[in-house]
């Protein structure tokens, strides 16, 4: 039994590099033990640590398709505790088979492909909810944010903002790292904590007031809003705090709507052409 120790929950590089040599040694699934470094040490001490830098034998090198790497690389941010294994496994059979690519239906395809759509939609989900405030200290101001990611998509999700944000000093803290742009580079530090980041500012209640005159209580989809913006993210959005009255309001802004008169058109002053006779 080998035991493969990873640097990190979302070391995606350290594992295809693991597996592609474990898979050209004709390692089966079932001899490998995954895990990350501070996992469980003592319970797999006696286990055998594969070296990270043995490379794969000549005669024993293949080939995978770039859909299967794709998926590897999204499924493998899963918070799911066996995705390794699960990956391991179906690189396992596509060296055996690689026709098995092809059953999209073969179960543990379908889960792996489950497993990065989750992924993909945490992303986007980091991608827009969230939110920064400003803080100073001793090089000027910096935007700071918590947030917290249901699967392990803090790197992936950092560049958009290095991208969108590339003009301001940045933070993004999460209970598993903490994503640092300085206007250059970007970085991962260690975890952070929630109370380092600061109450809502004057900024935050303007957005407030935004999110307040845009609300159309006639179009109001409860559920539809919660598949969007689920509940596990509204601890960390300023304008979650505002949802739950709006929504009770809805009913009454509503029926206020449907009842008052017609309101009359504004009558606007046609333009004159301009008289360009003496030009």
């Amino acid at each position: 039994m080998r035991r493969v120790v990873l640097q990190g929950p979302a070391d995606v590089a350290g594992f295809r590099r693991q597996a592609r040599a474990l898979a050209a040694a004709d390692v089966p699934p079932d001899q490998v033990v995954w895990a990350t470094v501070g996992q469980a040490d003592d319970l797999f001490s006696s286990m055998q640590d594969e070296d990270a830098d043995t490379p794969p034998a000549a005669s024993s090198r293949f080939t995978v398709p770039a859909g299967f790497v794709r998926l590897c690389d999204a499924a493998l941010l899963h918070s799911d505790p066996q995705r390794f294994a699960l990956m391991y496994r179906l690189l396992w059979r596509l060296k055996q088979s690689p026709s098995q690519w092809m059953d999209t239906l073969d179960p543990e395809r379908r889960r792996a492909d489950h497993m990065a759509r989750d992924v993909r939609r945490a992303i986007h989900k980091m991608h827009a909810f969230v939110r920064f405030f400003p803080v100073q200290d001793d090089q000027g101001e910096q935007y700071l944010a918590w947030f917290e990611p249901p699967h392990f998509v803090e790197e992936a999700a950092a560049p958009f903002f290095a991208r969108r944000f590339a003009n301001m000093r940045w933070a993004i803290l999460t209970p598993r790292c903490t994503l640092s742009w300085d206007g250059q580079t970007l970085t991962t530090g260690p975890a952070g904590r929630r109370e380092d980041v600061p109450p809502m500012d004057a900024g935050a209640e303007l957005w407030l007031t935004y999110y307040r005159s845009i609300f159309n209580p006639a179009r109001l989809k409860v559920s539809m809003m919660e598949k969007e913006m689920p509940r596990r993210y509204w601890a960390n959005l300023p304008e979650a705090a505002l949802i739950d009255p709006l929504i009770a309001q809805a009913h009454e802004r509503t029926t206020g709507m449907l009842t008052a008169d017609a309101t009359e058109p504004r009558r606007i002053r046609p333009m004159r052409p301009v008289d360009r006779s003496g030009d």
